[in-house]
């Protein structure tokens, strides 16, 4: 193969993880870049778990046998099966030696220092293939895990040239799961709230507005509370807002536990004492009973004074829901009655009979007669 043909596999391998929005793909996109550069049948990337001793494939490419999946959930191997993990990307690096790939036949050991493993050897037989370049991958320098590429069983196999090639292939791939680390802690930053560890109003904003689209198309149930937290202010200032965030802690984990009871519920902080939980798909009984025991919850915490919820839910009898903003604006004006009622429990809109008060607040709300709050939507 031409240097000219490897240095553009090169940055094929190279656009392919770039391009990648998510883990799964950047890790799919480096097997599937190692497997052609290397003209490969089949492609891994494994993770080195050194506090589980062992390696867990990431994701299997190419002609995969039928006990690999693409997206592995269990496939994972002992170090002790592979003593090149310990002594090759540790010991035999730190000592000096360069992380520098190797192949394996069928047969036995070809071009590399390793040399020959039963368990890879035996794992190549059985999945007739002829042979294997092992690439370490290096991390923030350390031992991260491998790039593994075969061939099939008669196939030609990988010599000197093709180790010292994957070798390079390994370095790129560090490199964009370097790039990818941070794409994710970008992300993650962006949709966290900073105080609390939930998802912040932004989470909130592009979920709900997905989660609507569904429920247009589909008729999901989609469930929003909105929930106040009472006596925020007091506590600031009286005790500090340092004691006040304590609070603002202590209530974000009380929600969470509440949202477990809600599987696949996005639990936020809106800002200030504002906090909020989204379901999709679960019955508006199921969100009304967490936003129940969230009250009860919520009026045991030191400090605090309770809380004041509100739910809508296309379950429930509130007309057509075309927008996320009509949702929000639901949930936000049965929130508002159960703070001037100081409703001891959730306050649900459109059960309240047809003249739903929480309803008629709602419409009330528009944008022709101002809301208590934004939010980034589109109208009804």
């Amino acid at each position: 193969m031409g240097e000219d043909n490897r240095l553009a596999d090169v940055v094929t391998l190279a656009q392919g993880m770039a391009a990648a929005h998510t883990p799964r793909e950047s890790w799919r996109a480096a097997a599937l870049g190692a497997c052609r550069a290397l003209d490969g049948s089949f492609a891994a990337l494994s993770v080195w778990e050194r506090e589980l001793g062992r390696l867990r494939v990431l994701v299997n490419v190419g002609e995969r046998a039928p006990d690999e999946e693409e997206f592995p959930e269990a496939e994972s191997y002992p170090v002790h099966q592979f003593p090149e993990i310990t002594e090759f990307l540790h010991e035999r690096w730190a000592g000096g030696g360069g992380p520098n790939a190797w192949v394996e036949t069928a047969e036995g050991p070809a071009a590399g220092t390793p040399g020959y493993f039963h368990q890879r050897v035996a794992a190549l037989r059985r999945r007739g293939r002829g042979c294997c370049v092992v690439a370490p991958v290096v991390l923030h320098g350390r031992a991260w895990g491998e790039l593994y590429v075969a061939r099939p069983a008669g196939a030609p196999l990988f010599g000197r040239g093709d180790a010292d090639f994957a070798t390079v292939l390994a370095a790129v791939v560090a490199a964009g799961l370097a790039q990818t680390e941070r794409l994710e802690e970008a992300r993650r930053l962006a949709f966290t709230d900073a105080l609390t560890g939930l998802a912040n109003r932004r989470a909130v904003d592009v979920r709900l507005e997905e989660a609507v689209e569904r429920h247009r198309a589909e008729g999901v149930v989609v469930s929003l509370v909105v929930c106040d937290l009472n006596g925020l202010k007091r506590v600031n200032d009286t005790l500090g807002h340092a004691v006040g965030d304590r609070l603002l802690e202590r209530f974000g984990s009380v929600l969470s536990l509440c949202g477990a009871m809600v599987p696949g519920a996005l639990v936020a902080r809106l800002g200030g004492d504002e906090f909020c939980l989204l379901a999709v798909g679960r019955p508006a009984d199921d969100v009304v009973k967490a936003a129940d025991e969230l009250c009860r919850r919520a009026a045991e915490l030191e400090l605090g004074e309770g809380v004041a919820c509100g739910v809508a839910s296309t379950g429930d009898p509130i007309g057509p829901v075309r927008s996320a903003r009509r949702l929000f604006r639901l949930a936000d004006a049965a929130q508002y009655r159960a703070k001037a009622l100081r409703a001891e429990r959730p306050v649900v809109a459109g059960r309240e009979g047809p003249d739903d008060p929480v309803v008629r607040l709602a419409d009330e709300a528009s944008p022709a007669h101002g809301e208590r709050r934004r939010f980034r939507g589109r109208e009804p």
